[in-house]
Formats: structure tokens, sequence, C-alpha cells
């Protein structure tokens, strides 16, 4: 008998608008729990597979962090130390993994490994980060959003910089939860609509409005937004990257021109003085110290709602 397909988490349009809005009030109350040192593991005698081909911070960190918090046990693996770095096939891995463990999270660079991973997978798959798609920080960014300012519906986010992993997530999110993204980045390093594979939808086109000018990008804006400007394996690139994107530093001129209001975000690890002003990332507005936090909450958040499903509060 074949074993009921699991549901995985590989892009930001996997979950529905309802289901987001499930996962904020549950990390919120997750949260809450946390800072007020009470026991919650819904999770115990649950395992966790953590397979690493990028290197890893805080992904690492609130992952593994997160499954103990949550009962249950996290297994670091990097592709280095296992046959997988020996040119053992992806599908084999998965049937393996999947037999032995719960719930496996995979921060590799094509999108299509985490997907070809999944496809032979009896348990839930997570994208902790692909160079295409980075679902669980913009879920973290979101969640932060609301925590701060109420409700994102209606509001506009400024991405400054490289079209990468997180401006394509924010733009299936903007579609999924009702709000405007505005891009600003150089010539050669703007979206691709046409993406091979992974094509900008109709209703992810219909939120994006792309500008020449980063200042006028963040006019008016709510959120002011950014991220290296040299992804990892891109390294090769980087002096070519850092004489392209003069002009695009996130700077206190930028967040003046937004809504008084207006969020500084960053998923880190930030090079003051390059894609950020230190003045920004450190001032009043940001709030990446909240946000780099709320990835442990949010993923709690997850991994409980994919192995469990909807819990009363």
């Amino acid at each position: 008998m074949n074993p009921i397909q699991p549901r995985h988490y590989l892009q930001f349009r996997d979950l529905s608008r309802d289901e987001y809005q499930y996962l904020f009030r549950r990390s919120a109350l997750i949260k809450k729990r946390f800072k007020q040192y009470q026991v919650h593991q819904p999770l115990v005698d649950r395992t966790l597979a953590m397979i690493f081909e990028k290197h890893s911070t805080r992904t690492r960190l609130s992952f593994e962090a997160g499954m103990h918090q949550l009962g249950g046990a996290a297994i670091y693996i990097n592709t280095r130390d296992s046959q997988l770095g020996r040119g053992e096939p992806i599908e084999d891995a998965a049937q393996v993994f999947s037999r032995m463990v719960d719930l496996v999270m995979i921060r590799t660079f094509g999108q299509d490994i985490v997907e070809r991973f999944a496809a032979h997978s009896r348990v839930p798959v997570i994208n902790g980060l692909t160079n295409e798609f980075h679902p669980c920080q913009v879920l973290a960014d979101v969640f932060t959003y609301i925590e701060h300012r109420g409700e994102i519906a209606g509001k506009v986010v400024a991405w400054i910089g490289d079209a990468n992993n997180m401006l394509y997530t924010w733009l299936q999110a903007a579609a999924i939860l009702g709000f405007r993204v505005h891009f600003s980045g150089p010539a050669g390093y703007g979206v691709d609509l046409q993406r091979p594979g992974y094509a900008v939808s109709e209703a992810e086109q219909q939120c994006l409005r792309c500008f020449d000018d980063p200042l006028q990008a963040c006019e008016g804006v709510h959120l002011v937004t950014t991220d290296v400007w040299t992804s990892m394996g891109y390294e090769a690139e980087n002096a070519q990257r850092l004489r392209a994107f003069q002009g695009f530093m996130v700077d206190q001129r930028m967040m003046r021109a937004a809504d008084p209001r207006a969020l500084f975000m960053h998923c880190l690890p930030a090079h003051r003085g390059e894609e950020v002003q230190a003045e920004v990332i450190d001032g009043a507005q940001s709030v990446v110290w909240d946000e780099a936090e709320n990835r442990l909450h949010v993923q709690k958040a997850l991994m409980e709602f994919m192995l469990l499903g909807r819990l009363p509060d």
C-alpha cells in the first residue's frame, strides 16, 4: 500500500492565505509561551533531519533549537560528510531519510534538489533556502511586520538590490497576502519574469512595480528591505557586483522617503557600508534582530503544522 503523500513547504505559494493567517497566530502564541518560559512540546519523539549543502548560521540555529524546544530531536547532516557528497542519488537518499525521521529541512543550491527529494520522501520536506526561493525567511519577515505594525495587506514593500531568491519569494507572498512590492536594482540584475522553471505568475506581476531610482522606489513605502549584493554561490562575481550596485545602498535618504512609520529589514548577515548604511541597520526603524529571532518562532509553528495540522489555541 502506498503511503499518504505528505505536504511539503518548498515555495511560499505552497500554503494558502488562510493557512498563513493560522501560522501567524500560532507563531505569536508559541513566541508568547517561549517568552514566559512555558513548556510547549507537541513534537515529543519526533525527529528532524537538517541537510546542509550551503553554510548557515540562523537556519541551523533556529531549526535545531526550535525542534528541541518542541520536544523533538534534530540531526545535522552536511552533504560533504555524507554519501550525498559522494554522489548518492537524491532520490535514494530521500527514501532512506524519510523512513528514519519525521521531517526533513534542506538548505542547498538548486530548487530542483529539494523538489526531487520531496518527490521521493514519505515525510514533509521544508526548503531552508535555495538559489530560487527562501520561504522561511519571508515567513519570518511578514510575521515581524505584523508584530510591529499589524496587517500587511494593502501595504508596500521596497526591495532594493539584487533580484534574488528573497525578491522572488516576496513576490509570491505579495500575491497571496495582498500587498505590493517595489523593486529597484542595477541593470543586469533585475527581475526575470520568465525564470526557467519558475516564471513569475500573472498575479505576482500585478503586485510588482520596478524603478530605476532606488530613492523613488522607497517613496511612501511601509517596509524597506535588502540583502547582500553577492549571495552564496556567486562569490566569483563579487568584484563585478560591488561596482554594479554602487548607488543601491539603503541609506537614511531612502528611509526618510518612506512612510514615517516604515520599518527596515535585512535577512542577515549584513555588510555595513555596502548594501546598507550602518545608521540604518542600527537605527530606530530597524527590526533586524526581531526578524532574526522570529525565524525560530515561525519555523516552530511551521514544523508543528506540517506534522500535526491545525491545533486549537
